[in-house]
């Protein structure tokens, strides 16, 4: 697969990324049993297989059961720790953590972005994670304070790049200004369903920045591809019935799928979007491969764009 520079780094990525948040098959680690275990490791075989090597984790997945399930694929597979990049995520307490009445909540003080940090290195069985990720914007946050456990785990070799996640373009401002290091990726919700970032400055900061934007959900929870039916009682049904018809037009027309249409849709775009596929399906991650080498004329690309937005350009 072609590889892309994240953010300027010495780190490369495979084009599309692996998000490894669906391989537990639960979000309750108390339901994951061997055969989940088994199916979530052939899932994060098949994407390695496949020529994916950056795998997209957190904390909170399935508290921890993803990057334990991970871990294991390192442990069998020989050499891959070395051709992988490694992302992980942290920030996010469930309700209930640390004390019983403790609220579901963000939390980005430097003794919990250690924890969570070294936590997370003893799941995944690595001794540094490649990039390590703020999940989202912690209202108290003291910008300060996460560049002071930024640097620790810097020095003691635990981490060797950082990012942020949902962040808007003034939160990646306000932290890039106490961090001495280079935020390199803002990892968001990006698709034709979801356009936000094309308009709040996110993908323009990226470009200015030269930080990577990591797309999660980048075929809106499969309502783009060939699965998932559209709830006709959304206020917005009918403009993605329409996203979705132009899709499927383009896609017969060029001999494909809405998938892979979708996914070069956000590959088009100059600031290097990296899609992170999330299916644990073997044929969805092949599928998705072929992304990378489907090219959309500039034409293509705004009748997609008119059809998500349900109207022409101003």
């Amino acid at each position: 697969m072609q590889t892309i520079q994240i953010g300027g780094s010495s780190l490369k990525s495979s084009r599309l990324a692996y998000g490894c948040w669906r391989v537990a098959g639960t979000w309750n680690p108390e339901e994951v049993m061997p055969e989940r275990e088994a199916a979530g490791r052939r899932a994060i075989l098949t994407a390695y297989e496949a020529g994916y090597t950056l795998f997209d984790h957190a904390d909170i997945y399935c508290m921890g059961a993803g990057e334990k399930i991970f871990g294991q694929v390192l442990k069998e597979v020989s050499g891959m720790r070395e051709r992988v990049v490694i992302a992980s995520k942290c920030g996010i307490r469930k309700k209930g953590d640390s004390t019983p009445a403790a609220p579901y909540r963000y939390d980005f003080t430097a003794p919990y972005i250690l924890q969570s940090c070294e936590a997370s290195l003893k799941r995944l069985g690595v001794e540094v994670i490649d990039l390590y990720q703020l999940h989202r914007p912690d209202y108290l946050c003291d910008p300060a304070e996460v560049a002071e456990a930024f640097s620790k785990l810097k020095q003691q070799g635990k981490v060797r790049e950082f990012g942020v996640s949902n962040f808007r373009p003034s939160q990646v401002v306000m932290l890039q200004k106490a961090c001495p290091m280079r935020l390199l990726v803002n990892q968001v919700e990006i698709s034709l369903a979801r356009l936000n970032c094309f308009e709040d400055g996110t993908l323009d900061q990226c470009l200015a920045e030269t930080m990577t934007p990591l797309a999660w959900s980048p075929l809106a929870g499969g309502q783009l591809a060939d699965v998932m039916p559209i709830d006709l009682r959304a206020e917005d049904h009918a403009k993605r019935i329409g996203l979705r018809e132009e899709l499927e037009h383009l896609a017969r027309e060029r001999g494909t799928t809405r998938t892979i249409v979708a996914l070069a849709w956000l590959m088009k775009h100059p600031s290097g979007i990296v899609p992170i596929v999330g299916s644990t399906k073997g044929e969805r991650i092949k599928e998705a491969v072929e992304a990378v080498d489907f090219e959309l004329s500039r034409e293509e690309w705004y009748l997609l764009l008119e059809a998500s937005r349900g109207e022409r350009l101003p």
